[in-house]
């Protein structure tokens, strides 16, 4: 099994109205309780649009420091991500169409990097 994040930055939502809004909720939420009942799911959600409720944490001066405020000032920030545990990257590609479907906008997927404790809670399991 490897763990995939399925995320989409929240500038490729694009502009509409809340009427074209108020049905991805629900059907988003199905897809949420689809890959729970498969097995994949590890956790999904999106975050919240407003920047100035973010902070970032940097210690690349030696010095920790957390300011207010995301990191670097950017036109694009992530909106929400999904993260599903799934055979293969076919089954990655395909629980993403699921949720472009249901939100109505791109996301992109990639692989997490193997790490150790993945590998040994996997076989455990």
């Amino acid at each position: 099994m490897t763990e995939y994040a399925i995320f989409f930055n929240q500038q490729w939502v694009g502009d509409h109205s809340e009427e074209w809004f108020r049905p991805r909720g629900p059907l988003a939420l199905a897809v949420v309780h689809e890959m729970q009942e498969a097995g994949v799911l590890v956790f999904a959600g999106g975050l919240v649009e407003e920047l100035e409720e973010a902070f970032s944490a940097d210690a690349t001066s030696g010095d920790l420091v957390i300011p207010d405020g995301p990191y670097v000032e950017t036109k694009e920030y992530l909106g929400g991500l999904t993260i599903v545990d799934v055979e293969d990257e076919e089954a990655a590609k395909m629980w993403a169409g699921k949720v472009a479907v249901a939100c109505g906008w791109p996301q992109e997927v990639r692989p997490f990097k193997p790490w150790p404790g993945r590998a040994a809670k996997a076989e455990t399991a």
